[in-house]
């Protein structure tokens, strides 16, 4: 027998996997022999029986006793969860057979095998089984038969052992992930992420934007390839261009639309009254399909503004009312479970997960589609530009559009801060535009009106290529859905459990999964030669490494997307090798929401303990190499970005006041607020870029919580490579970023470094600007205009990636800085 191990190992790279069979025994009357656990449930109904009001058969049905339930396996690196097989019916000797592809990053002493009886409320533990991880380390191909084990980790009585295959292969050695050698290592084109429902596709057009509109006023100072200049995009702007040249088709997944909202709204360019409610019932009574799939918030629909507008204010009761009786066809899709979990696993899945895809879908010229993803909200709040005003625009463009839901009562009559919106977006035309396209139609077909009321059209357009431009961009569509959301999933994974492996799907149980966003992030990271540069609205994760302290049981967390693990290991192994790297990341001052309250405290509390594991590292890296005056923020730096407005002559004037001590009207006293960020890219080295919907939370991750769409793109002809840096588009829009952020004199004073941005002195140059105009806002003495957005976050790094807050509490609230755990929330709904 292979005796569980203690010493950990960090197994960093990919494990593949088979769980091939077991070998169970049984009792007399065909049930698996009973663990404690089982013993206790019976136990628990047999005094539950006895109550008058039990109605016990149906009861006994409903929890599974009495009956033999399904058998599953999983595989577990320690106490991290990273596969599930499929269900079969209880016999003695199960047959899985079903593979797993793993990335890992994990220090860890054994690979655990579980074998699991499932029943509606749950699962009976068999028993588990250990391979130690200095077993695989060494990258041979390991195949055993394993005894499972009780809890006491003694082998079962009845002999029960469990078929196992698993080979690890180091990151260093994996061909597929090219680690550290960015899009160009090995001369070989880029093939795209592996084992991923959606193939890349060549010969595509990209456009990306920053925010959803850009100011005639705003022209980055930024160079490219063969000396064109970097052109920023209107996002808004095409996107109402792109519906209203629609001649068949115009569909329209999103968190939230709101029929009220303007696209078109700068008076210097072409302003418009026609709202995108009109705009769609206009293209629908010229004879185009107008389909519309909107999450319907559970928690809306009742009496009362409350009740109606739902705890997420989606407005999604309205947008349905308001196309009722129309040409219009929009379905409030709920985020229905898939159909084999567990009835504890579907409450979770339709109350506290969401369809947080984003994608406007149009026909185009010629034939071709235009689609466009990323943070698209096309509802209330969402309109902005890189200037981010905060009272200035109050009334004109934002008088009709005042979003402020961080200060309870908050409203256009009390006046700002209005809260400005920084965002991310793309829009995609050639053959990935059509997988855009797929993804809508699978998820119409699954909870919309099946085939009915789709266009037919003529796919062997899908494979139109830009053929010679040297510009064209290969891209490949991500995702994180089940089989709950979308149509054209496997349906029985009996049949061919290795092709659905093959195109990225896995299993929970039964329940059909993708996640290849996550799969895009680790790839995308582990080809990085030189720098990251990342825009997120949250940033928590990989939760099996965090410290265990104040009273958190990491293991129950169960935030396990490996990102920020994946981060941290690259920077300490380009530390151990003498190299540069930087990783710069912007979030939120904090999540959107009171400030105070228990979720926004516990999302900043999971932030926090998710930042000091990535100190920890890079901090143990530094000294272990023996660096000396260097800081841990020279190689990851976190920022947030905020606006500061002296009063300007004309401005609006409300009627009314905030409450008195309130963070209202301290805000609106300071003449500050943060701008929020609600993008969701990554940067790798300017000549890769992730952008989609997906947040960096477990949430977005998973592929079985909130639904999410995302692309990664490059142009071949811009690679990177050792004597010549990336100057393509995706450069271009980094650096725009970095300008925006920055403001124009210090974008000025930095010059060249922004084009260096792994170099010391460019993470130096950022960190200074970026404490200065932390400092300015939250002077309680500063009078001007903030020069710049980018700000430093408020934390303090100290020995061995300690986190402490540069201040306790945020400039005028009363909420901490670091967070607080949450006693009443459940992990699952904040992580």
């Amino acid at each position: 027998m292979a005796q569980p191990q203690t010493t950990q190992l960090l197994l960093h790279g990919l494990i593949d996997a088979r769980i091939v069979a077991a070998d169970l025994s049984v009792t007399s009357d065909g049930q698996l022999q009973p663990t404690k656990k089982t013993l206790m449930k019976k136990k628990v109904f047999s005094w539950i029986r006895k109550l008058p009001f039990c109605k016990c058969q149906a009861l006994e049905n409903a929890i599974g006793l009495g009956t033999a339930g399904k058998l599953y396996a999983t595989v577990d690196i320690d106490k991290a969860r990273v596969g599930r097989t499929r269900m079969l019916d209880p016999v003695h000797s199960p047959r899985w057979n079903e593979s797993f592809r793993i990335y890992c990053a994990h220090d860890a002493s054994n690979i655990i095998f579980t074998v699991k009886s499932d029943n509606p409320i749950g699962a009976t533990l068999i028993g588990r089984a250990y391979l130690p991880t200095r077993d695989v380390a060494a990258g041979h191909k390991v195949e055993r038969w394993l005894d499972i084990c009780d809890e006491k980790r003694q082998p079962l009585e009845g002999g029960d052992k469990v078929h196992v295959q698993l080979q690890f292969t180091d990151v260093a050695a994996d061909p597929a992930g090219r680690w550290g050698a960015g899009l160009g290592g090995g001369g070989a084109a880029y093939p795209g992420v592996p084992r991923t429902f959606y193939e890349q596709r060549r010969g595509c057009r990209v456009r990306l934007y920053q925010d959803a509109h850009v100011a005639d006023g705003f022209a980055p100072r930024v160079t490219l390839a063969g000396g064109r200049v970097y052109e920023p995009r209107r996002c808004w702007e095409d996107v109402f261009e792109a519906i209203n040249n629609a001649r068949r088709m115009v569909y329209i997944a999103g968190w939230s639309v709101n029929t009220d909202v303007r696209l078109l709204r700068d008076p210097r360019r072409a302003s418009s009254p026609e709202t995108l409610g009109q705009l769609l019932i206009r293209k629908a009574d010229e004879g185009v399909a107008v389909l519309l799939l909107v999450w319907d918030d559970r928690t809306s629909g009742g009496l009362g503004p409350i009740k109606r507008d739902g705890l997420m204010a989606t407005h999604d009761e309205d947008t349905a009312a308001f196309f009722r009786g129309t040409r219009v066809r929009c379905v409030l899709c709920p985020r229905n479970p898939d159909k084999d979990r567990s009835y504890v696993q579907d409450v979770e899945t339709a109350t506290m997960f969401t369809h947080h895809q984003k994608t406007v879908v149009v026909d185009g010229a010629g034939g071709g589609l235009v689609s466009f993803l990323g943070g698209i909200d096309l509802c209330d709040g969402r309109y902005d530009t890189g200037e981010h005003p905060l009272f200035r625009t109050l009334g004109t463009t934002h008088n009709k559009d005042f979003h402020q839901p961080n200060f309870p009562g908050a409203s256009i009559k009390k006046g700002g801060p209005r809260e400005p919106w920084h965002d991310v977006h793309c829009r995609v035309e050639g053959p990935a535009a059509w997988d855009v396209l797929d993804n809508f139609e699978q998820r119409w077909r699954k909870q919309g009106a099946g085939d009915n009321l789709l266009v037919t059209l003529d796919r062997a357009l899908a494979s139109r290529e830009a053929a010679g431009d040297p510009e064209s961009w290969n891209v490949q569509v991500f995702r994180s859905i089940d089989g709950g959301a979308a149509a054209g999933f496997p349906e029985n994974r009996d049949e061919a459990p290795d092709e659905a492996a093959r195109r990225g799907l896995v299993s929970g149980k039964d329940h059909v999964i993708e996640r290849s966003i996550q799969d895009a992030y680790i790839h995308a990271i582990r080809r990085a030669r030189d720098f990251i540069y990342i825009e997120n609205q949250y940033f928590l994760g990989s939760s099996y490494a965090w410290s265990q302290n104040d009273g958190v049981a990491v293991e129950s967390i169960n935030a396990l997307h490996l990102i920020p693990k994946e981060l941290s290991l690259k920077i300490a192994s380009k530390v151990e090798a003498g190299e540069r790297f930087a990783v710069y990341v912007v979030v939120p001052v904090w999540p959107e929401g009171v400030p105070e309250s228990g979720s926004v405290q516990a999302i900043l509390d999971w932030q926090r303990r998710t930042m000091e594991m990535m100190y920890r590292d890079v901090s143990l890296a530094i000294q272990a190499r023996g660096i000396q005056g260097v800081d841990p923020r020279d190689y990851l730096t976190f920022f947030c970005l905020g606006n500061r407005e002296a009063p300007s002559p004309g401005e609006y004037v409300p009627p009314e006041r905030p409450d008195p001590d309130t963070d209202y009207e301290r805000a609106q006293q300071a003449r500050r607020f943060m701008i929020y960020v609600h993008a969701k890219t990554m940067i790798v080295d300017d000549e890769y870029i992730i952008v989609g919907s997906a947040n960096i939370n477990q949430r977005s991750m998973d592929g079985g919580r909130d639904t999410e769409i995302a692309m990664g793109a490059y142009q071949p002809s811009h690679v990177a490579t050792r004597n010549r840096p990336a100057r393509g588009e995706v450069h271009g829009f980094r650096v725009a970023l970095w300008q925006e952020h920055l403001g124009q004199a210090a974008s000025a004073a930095a010059g060249d470094l922004l084009l260096r941005p792994s170099s010391l002195a460019c993470v130096r140059r950022m960190n200074q600007v970026a404490q200065q105009h932390w400092d300015m806002f939250a002077s309680d003495t500063f009078q001007g205009d903030l020069p710049g957005h980018l700000m430093a976050y408020p934390i303090v790094v100290g020995d061995e990636g300690k986190i402490t807050g540069l201040t306790s509490e945020f400039p005028d609230t009363k909420a901490k800085v670091l967070g607080a755990k949450s006693n009443v929330l459940p992990p699952i709904l904040t992580t």
